[in-house]
Formats: structure tokens, C-alpha cells, sequence
């Protein structure tokens, strides 16, 4: 039976899938099963292919959060992707929904954050400190219901839980985020930070890709289509 997963770009080098809330990318320490295994397992499946299916993972979504996750399937894809993150050369935006409405329509946000691995959180800081990292976003409010706000993030840096801490920092977490000071709200594992969108210069092809995620099937979600 092939794998059911949302698959929303696929050539020669790249597959790039919706991943649903609550998906692991890569395995940890809880063992369950991965999106990754999910990909081998479909690719396996539609290309008949005997024996193990290399799958590289370029880069990653946090289990709670949704939307655009691309992996290489061929070792030339990965090493070239992985490049184009290094140099910043993809553009990442994400959709969130927040218990609040922030202070400015619009704005960029920049901090140094520092992850405390044993909590698997991290501190926001104003200022340099020794290892923090740099971070930068940019938001522009698109919608707001009842109490509730859609905001459209881009992504300058990226940095562990950056957006779900950056938006905490100024007083607008996520919804259903715990982690990060918001309220219960929603479904266990799923906090309302989606993907939408990844825009890059292929690697291997040298021609724009844009690649979109449809948002969750969700009441909360579709009240801002």
C-alpha cells in the first residue's frame, strides 16, 4: 500500500512534501515513525525500487508544526541544497496564528537566541551573548478574528523554534504553543505554525522553483482563507 503523504514537488533530485502537525521528521528519541520513513517508503513504492532508497533530510520542522519539508534524493541534490541554506538562498515563509495582535502592523524582529538542549527551548536575549546566535524574521499582519491574528513570516535566519520564541518575545505566541507561554487551545502536538511556501533556484535544473503547502484542514485555519 503506498504511504499516504501529501506530495507537492517531486523530480529527479528533490521531493518535497505537506508535512502534517505532529509528524516527526527525523527519528529521536521516541522512536516513532518519521516522515522521512514515509518518503522512502512511497518512493520505493512508485518507483519499484529493490533495496534501500537514499533520502537525504536538508532541513527540518518542528514535530508540532505543519507545512513545506524538502528532502534530496540524490546525494548531488543534498549537498547542493544544503549549500543553498547555508547561503540564505531560499525563501522561506510561514503563515502563524497568535493569542495577540502585535504592537506594529509590521516590523523585523532581531535577538540572539541561545537553545537549552536539556529543555529543547530557547532564551531570547536583546543583546549579544556568548553563544547565542543571531536571529531575524519579518512579519506583516494579514487578518485578525475575534482574538485571534494571521500573521505572514519570512524568514531572514534559521534558528531553533525561532519564530514560535521571537513572536513569544514580543508578546504574541502562537496558538496552542505551551512551550512558548500560550494558552491550551487546540490538539495536542499541534501548534498553529504552517510552512506555506519555499521559493530557491534549483540545484541541479538552475530554474525558480516555488513550492506551496495548502494549509491544515482545520476550523481555525480555514477561518482565515
Amino acid at each position: 500500500m503506498i504511504p499516504t503523504i501529501q506530495v507537492i514537488y517531486e523530480d529527479n533530485h528533490l521531493i518535497a512534501v505537506n508535512k502534517e502537525a505532529g509528524q516527526l521528521v527525523h527519528g529521536d528519541e521516541t522512536g516513532d515513525e518519521t516522515l522521512s520513513d514515509l518518503v522512502k517508503a512511497y518512493i520505493k513504492y512508485r518507483y519499484k525500487k529493490p533495496g534501500d532508497v537514499f533520502l537525504g533530510v536538508i532541513h527540518r520542522l518542528d514535530r508540532p508544526v505543519s507545512g513545506v519539508i524538502i528532502f534530496a534524493r540524490t546525494s548531488k541534490g543534498l549537498s547542493r541544497m544544503n549549500e543553498l541554506f547555508r547561503d540564505k538562498a531560499i525563501e522561506k515563509r510561514y503563515l502563524a496564528v497568535t493569542e495577540r495582535r502585535p504592537k506594529e502592523f509590521e516590523a523585523e524582529l532581531i535577538n540572539y537566541i541561545y537553545k537549552d538542549t536539556k529543555k529543547n527551548k530557547v532564551n531570547i536575549h536583546q543583546s549579544e551573548r556568548r553563544g547565542a546566535k543571531k536571529a531575524i524574521l519579518k512579519y506583516q499582519l494579514k487578518a485578525e478574528v475575534e482574538s485571534k491574528t494571521l500573521l505572514a513570516v519570512q524568514l531572514v535566519t534559521g534558528r531553533p523554534h525561532q519564530i514560535r520564541a521571537q513572536l513569544a518575545h514580543v508578546g504574541c505566541p502562537i496558538l496552542n504553543d505551551i512551550k512558548y507561554g500560550a494558552g491550551k487551545f487546540g490538539t495536542r502536538g499541534q501548534i498553529y505554525l504552517h510552512c506555506s511556501d519555499m521559493k530557491f533556484i534549483h540545484p541541479v535544473k538552475k530554474e525558480p522553483i516555488h513550492i506551496e503547502a495548502e494549509l491544515p484542514y482545520d476550523v481555525t485555519w480555514q477561518t482565515f482563507e
